[in-house]
């Protein structure tokens, strides 16, 4: 996040050319460094849509504590919405507040989970690609819907998982994340692989169908008490 991006004072047809462009660099290879920190994130609007919320829980990444992990830094960042409500560049509107949330953390993760589609889109540019491409880490989308893609049908057992593909292109995978609830669908944002994007997603579940970071991401920002923007807990 040393250098801008992109600005965000586009159109919608810029909007859309840009996605393509940025989508071409993205990395689909592993490259993470050893992971101490990792942060969910989920973005929300109140006010009828005119401003945008963005929560950041960081956790502590233990393998004997998982998925039982210490939260050290959370932050709920607010600002007015750039951006109108556009099927497919929702990026758009999220991101700015976003990038708000983790200008204002004390702790840098090594990967980051993001409640939204990786490159799970139409032109394979979702909310946690395009957040990978401006802090320049590793990101996995865990969303609850299917955004684009098919797939065939997910085994019962927690762990059980099919590819989302389109246009013969795997894109992500459809999760079943507990037994006899709904999968997650899940794909790689950028410098992961599907594979290790799954990996920590089962690493980060707990009790609940999403992993542990965008659960208590998707908590912080759910709350209307938020008397302090952030909070360093350890």
């Amino acid at each position: 996040m040393d250098a801008a991006l992109h600005e965000w004072n586009l159109s919608p047809k810029q909007a859309i050319a840009l996605q393509s462009r940025l989508a071409k660099q993205l990395e689909s290879r592993d490259r993470i460094d050893p992971v101490r920190y990792i942060a969910g994130v989920d973005i929300g609007f109140e006010e009828e849509g005119a401003v945008t919320r963005a929560a950041v829980v960081v956790l502590k990444w233990s393998p004997e504590a998982a998925p039982q992990l210490p939260v050290v830094e959370q932050v709920v960042h607010r600002e007015p919405t750039r951006m109108p409500y556009i099927p497919g560049l929702l990026s758009f509107r999220e991101i700015p507040a976003a990038l708000g949330a983790f200008a204002k953390l004390e702790t840098r993760p090594q990967l980051v989970m993001v409640d939204g589609q990786g490159i799970a889109h139409p032109r394979r540019l979702g909310v946690a690609a395009h957040l990978g491409l401006w802090l320049d880490l590793p990101t996995i989308g865990i969303a609850k819907s299917r955004l684009t893609g098919t797939h065939g049908a997910v085994g019962d057992a927690r762990g059980d998982w099919v590819p989302l593909m389109a246009d013969q292109e795997v894109i992500g995978a459809v999760l079943r994340s507990r037994e006899n609830v709904k999968p997650v669908f899940v794909s790689p944002g950028h410098r992961l692989t599907l594979e290790t994007s799954l990996e920590w997603v089962l690493r980060c579940l707990g009790r609940t169908k999403l992993p542990e970071p965008t659960r208590l991401a998707d908590r912080l920002a759910s709350r209307r008490d938020h008397k302090a923007s952030q909070r360093r807990l350890l």
